[in-house]
């Protein structure tokens, strides 16, 4: 059967699915989570990370039964859709849409803070734009070559931490790391409590969009089978990585020094090796392929939100076009682009609370992210219920209690977002009735226009 212009080619493999939910995350690893220092320090931070650890894997774990069984390139806003409506099928799609468009600017703006390494006289800005420009248009250029070029920049990317970790090594200390680890005290105390909720964002940002895999379904050959092997090897991965960069880098001196600043690595291996060392210099060309693979790999996940949404009119259905030759969602895929690049250059209205422009992105995307975990959850329940003889070719592990656990943490995590980051969180609710007002005042328009059915890879 030829592609429409509304549908996309499966392509991908498992290696190269694996490549993406690992490269997705990986930019995690090489920044971000060092800002849950800041709020609460090197002891509590690593209470908050394994809390948000048991939440990633329950999640991935029965997340998956989703992906297989419903494999369409809207991911979360199908599952929603299917189980609880259109209206719930838009939160899903909305908070999803939020945290693919928002993580990039995040990336790209360490990308440039890595380049200012370097290159100390050009604006990071400028950089990161530059970077957008380039893997824009490689995405559009076909997903094979997108997703390949992703599989062997996470490879490198992941080679490069270990390298880190290894010349970082003589410098550890255990002294270090535990100094003041508690928000900034030797010991625990319940004044330590807020600074551990407040990390939460931080601690989410190690794991965040691995579940972008499923917005590639459409796109992957048989995936009832290779995208289980790509989620649950994919966790047990960062689950490894996450833990060894963050115990390396807060050991080899004072940690604080690395809190709220966007390239911790370089500066933790400049502790250790000096500022000319060659190590140093490699670092910060190499560790880019992380920063790299993360930013590319969400761009194909955004792109293939918008297009899904586009496809069932939430979105304007121009957004949905497929490219002639190329069979990618081009429109898709530079939209969220402009929302990106605007988001770079958006100081005025979306740095406050005494955080980093890059934090509060981060913190914006997070949002967006729980609350598609929260939908996922319950749309699972529901599915299980409602249609217990669906097709489900990889069964949530654990069920009822990994769903059930994953669901409670995510909501803890939620309201714990939401109390803590209140100018935040009511940007994300009037961007949520923006988009809302434009479904609502559309929904006549779309009923006469010509729905393009949702293409599904099952059984091809």
């Amino acid at each position: 059967m030829q592609p429409s212009n509304h549908s996309l080619r499966p392509t991908l493999n498992a290696w190269h699915l694996w490549g993406l939910a690992v490269g997705l995350v990986i930019a995690g690893e090489y920044f971000g989570w060092s800002y849950g220092w800041f709020a609460a320090g090197t002891l509590g931070f690593i209470v908050t990370s394994v809390v948000v650890a048991v939440m990633y894997t329950t999640f991935i774990f029965s997340f998956t039964e989703l992906t297989t069984s419903i494999p369409n390139a809207g991911g979360p806003f199908a599952y929603a859709r299917r189980a609880f409506g259109p209206r719930i099928g838009f939160i899903a799609g909305f908070a999803t849409l939020i945290e693919f468009v928002f993580a990039p600017p995040a990336i790209a703006m360490a990308i440039g803070a890595y380049l200012n390494v370097q290159f100390p006289s050009v604006d990071p800005k400028w950089m990161a734009v530059g970077a957008y420009i380039v893997f824009m248009g490689l995405n559009i250029l076909g997903v094979r070559m997108a997703a390949t070029f992703e599989l062997i920049v996470t490879i490198l990317a992941i080679i490069e931490l270990l390298v880190f970790m290894g010349v970082v090594s003589p410098g550890f200390s255990v002294a270090n790391f535990v100094s003041h680890g508690w928000a900034g005290h030797d010991h625990f105390s319940l004044a330590v409590i807020p600074g551990l909720f407040a990390a939460v964002p931080f601690a989410i940002w190690f794991f965040l969009a691995i579940e972008g895999v499923a917005m590639a379904a459409e796109e992957a050959k048989n995936p009832t089978r290779t995208i289980p092997v790509a989620y649950i090897t994919g966790i047990l991965t960062l689950l490894v990585l996450a833990i060894g960069v963050m115990m390396f880098a807060g050991g080899v001196g004072d940690w604080r020094v690395l809190a709220n600043i966007n390239d911790p690595l370089p500066q933790a291996m400049k502790a250790v090796v000096g500022n000319n060392s060659n190590w140093l210099h490699m670092l910060v060309w190499l560790g880019l392929f992380g920063l790299v693979a993360s930013f590319h790999g969400i761009i194909l996940g955004y792109s293939r939100c918008v297009f899904a949404m586009a496809r069932e009119g939430y979105l304007p259905r121009w957004l949905s076009a497929v490219h002639p030759r190329f069979h990618t969602p081009h429109r898709a895929i530079l939209a969220g682009g402009v929302v990106g690049i605007a988001a770079i250059f958006s100081d005025s209205l979306i740095t406050f609370g005494g955080q980093t422009l890059t934090a509060n992105i981060v913190t914006l995307s997070v949002l967006g992210a729980i609350t598609m975990y929260i939908v996922s959850m319950a749309s699972l329940f529901a599915l299980r219920r409602r249609e217990p003889n669906l097709q489900r070719p990889y069964r949530a592990i654990a069920y009822p209690l990994f769903p059930a656990l994953a669901l409670c943490l995510a909501v803890v995590c939620l309201v714990t977002m939401l109390y803590y980051n209140a100018m935040l969180s009511g940007l994300y609710l009037v961007l949520m009735g923006i988009f809302y007002l434009y479904y609502h005042f559309t929904r006549d328009q779309r009923a006469h226009e010509e729905v393009q059915p949702l293409a599904s890879l099952q059984g091809d």
